[in-house]
């Protein structure tokens, strides 16, 4: 077997564990087992996860990329805590790009997509409506879930550019990872029946209740935290840490 051959399949199997690396980190993030501001040591992670020091920095390189870890020298990594700027262009963001594919799926998508995006609104409402808190795994799956309805809409707004943007902006992950420090577990009754059934319908109709649907929780993701530390990010109050969504003390 040549050199450069081996090299190659050296190369793609580092790829691999730093891919499942990246994954499996950003996965408890999203889960809250890594908390805001949690301290992550990359040879305790490696230790975890089983994997040598090199594939688990390559993956927190990536997360901190994301947005999702900080680093910094002498000093180690921790899962970044938003400032309250952040937060804003987030949801800015989202609501733009998510907006532009509402109006774009009400004009494009055909009858199957329509059929489809009823269904797994419906499934959706069921899902937060069978309650969430105290199972990590079920709550997992109904975000996953989530993204998909999402990401689905996207799909049939019939710009690929658009879908791509979404994912790679990773606007949904920070939905996901705000809702999570929120702890927000419970929505309107119909909440995205009703989403599926404006993106379904008129132009007008579907800018305006994606805007909404998207502002929706915004005001209790913001009122959550705490601005008295904002050079360095915000903490929870006290009173929200008791019951579990805590974030460590900044750098």
């Amino acid at each position: 077997m040549s050199e450069r051959l081996i090299l190659g399949r050296r190369s793609q199997a580092m790829e691999s564990l730093s891919e499942r690396a990246y994954e499996s980190i950003r996965d408890n993030i999203l889960r809250g087992r890594y908390a805001l501001g949690a301290p992550l040591s990359r040879r305790q992670l490696a230790k975890e996860l089983r994997m040598s020091f090199l594939p688990v920095s390559e993956a927190v390189q990536r997360l901190e990329i994301d947005g999702l870890l900080e680093s910094k020298p002498r000093v180690g990594t921790r899962v970044r805590i938003p400032t309250r700027q952040d937060v804003l262009e987030r949801y800015a963001l989202r609501e733009a790009l998510e907006t532009q594919a509402a109006r774009l799926c009400a004009e494009h998508a055909d009858e199957n997509g329509r059929r489809d995006l009823l269904k797994m609104g419906f499934h959706l409402d069921q899902l937060y409506g069978s309650g969430t808190d105290g199972d990590e795994e079920f709550l997992y799956s109904v975000h996953t879930y989530h993204m998909r309805f999402h990401l689905r809409i996207a799909e049939l707004a019939g710009n690929s550019l658009l879908r791509g943007a979404i994912e790679r902006e990773q606007v949904l992950v920070f939905n996901w990872l705000f809702d999570t420090a929120a702890r927000q577990r419970s929505l309107p009754p119909r909440f995205h029946s009703e989403l599926a059934a404006a993106v379904t319908g008129t132009v007008e109709g579907a800018d305006r209740t994606m805007r909404a649907h998207i502002r929706h929780g915004m005001e209790r993701v913001m009122g959550i935290m705490d601005p008295s530390t904002t050079e360095n990010g915000w903490r929870m109050p006290r009173k929200i840490r008791g019951r579990g969504v805590k974030v460590e003390q900044p750098l």
